[in-house]
C-alpha cells in the first residue's frame, strides 16, 4: 500500500499584518503556538482571520494574543466561540522570560506578524518584537521604498 500523502498546508498563511513593519522596528521574530478551540481552527482554515489591531501581551508568567479576530465558524451553532477572545500562546519557558525582559527593560513591544499553517498543519504565530517608529523613520522608509521601486524601473527600461 502506497504512504498517505498529507495535504500542502506548509508555511500556508492565513493572514498578515502588513503594516507592522511600517510602524515598527522589528528586531527579532519567534514562532509561536496558539491554544485554539476546534471551531477556530475550522475557521481558520476558511482562511478569514484578522490580526492588524492585535498585540501580545506578557501576563503572570505567559504570553497571551490580544485582540485576534478569528470569525464565527457558520456551520457550528451553539458550540461556537467568542471572535475577540485572549488565545494563550505557546513558547518554551525562557523564551517568554526572555521577551518579558525585552517589553519591560527597552521599552519593546511584541507585535502579531503572520498567522500561518506550518507543515504538520499546526496554527502558528509570527511575533516580532521591536519598536515603534516615529514619523520621521516612517517617511524615511516611504523614500527608499520609493527609489528601489524607481530604480527598479529605470534598470527594466534600460537593460
Amino acid at each position: 500500500m502506497a504512504p498517505r500523502k498529507k495535504p500542502d498546508s506548509g508555511g500556508r498563511a492565513i493572514a498578515e499584518n502588513r503594516k507592522a513593519r511600517y510602524n515598527f522596528a522589528i528586531e527579532d521574530t519567534f514562532e509561536a503556538g496558539l491554544v485554539l478551540n476546534g471551531t477556530e481552527v475550522k475557521s481558520l482554515r476558511n482562511g478569514k482571520a484578522n490580526i492588524a489591531e492585535s498585540y501580545a501581551s506578557y501576563e503572570d508568567g505567559e504570553l497571551w494574543l490580544i485582540n485576534c479576530h478569528i470569525p464565527e465558524y457558520l456551520q457550528a451553532n451553539r458550540f461556537n466561540h467568542e471572535p475577540r477572545r485572549r488565545r494563550k500562546l505557546l513558547m518554551s519557558k525562557r523564551e517568554i522570560n526572555r521577551l518579558a525582559q525585552a517589553v519591560a527593560r527597552d521599552g519593546m513591544t511584541l507585535i502579531p506578524l503572520r498567522l500561518y499553517f506550518n507543515d504538520r498543519g499546526r496554527a502558528k504565530l509570527q511575533l516580532g518584537l521591536g519598536k515603534g517608529k516615529k514619523v520621521h523613520d516612517k517617511r524615511e522608509t516611504e523614500k527608499k521604498r520609493d527609489w528601489n521601486r524607481e530604480k527598479s524601473r529605470l534598470l527594466r527600461d534600460r537593460g
